[in-house]
């Protein structure tokens, strides 16, 4: 099962003053980011948080599952979704201690003439 596009926007909405804040399509379901990092998951219309020291801190107890089958646990952030201070300040704290993806290697075209 893949997520509500609606509910997708619908947390988006709730983090935009976290960052620059955009989600992506992948696999069915959807990864959301904040200043360019992979800072949460939407699958099946569940939000899951990437686990870090600063969220847990923050968050205190957290229930950590697989966001996907056969995936490593992430913080699942079921009852604070409407919370968007509480939510925002999460993904903030989560991004500012991500580092930044490694630049994309460019493809060598190869003249085959």
């Amino acid at each position: 099962m893949s997520s509500d596009i609606d509910f997708v926007e619908y947390v988006v909405g709730q983090i935009q003053e976290a960052g620059v804040v955009r989600y992506r399509k992948m696999f069915g379901d959807y990864a959301v980011y904040a200043d360019e990092k992979v800072v949460a998951l939407i699958c099946d219309n569940q939000v899951f948080v990437k686990p870090t020291d600063a969220g847990k801190a923050y968050i205190g107890e957290a229930e950590m599952v697989p966001a996907y089958e056969g995936g490593k646990p992430w913080f699942l952030i079921s009852d604070k979704v409407d919370d968007e201070e509480w939510l925002t300040e999460l993904v903030r704290l989560t991004a500012s201690v991500l580092p930044l993806p490694k630049p994309k290697k460019k493809k060598m075209k190869i003249n085959r003439g």
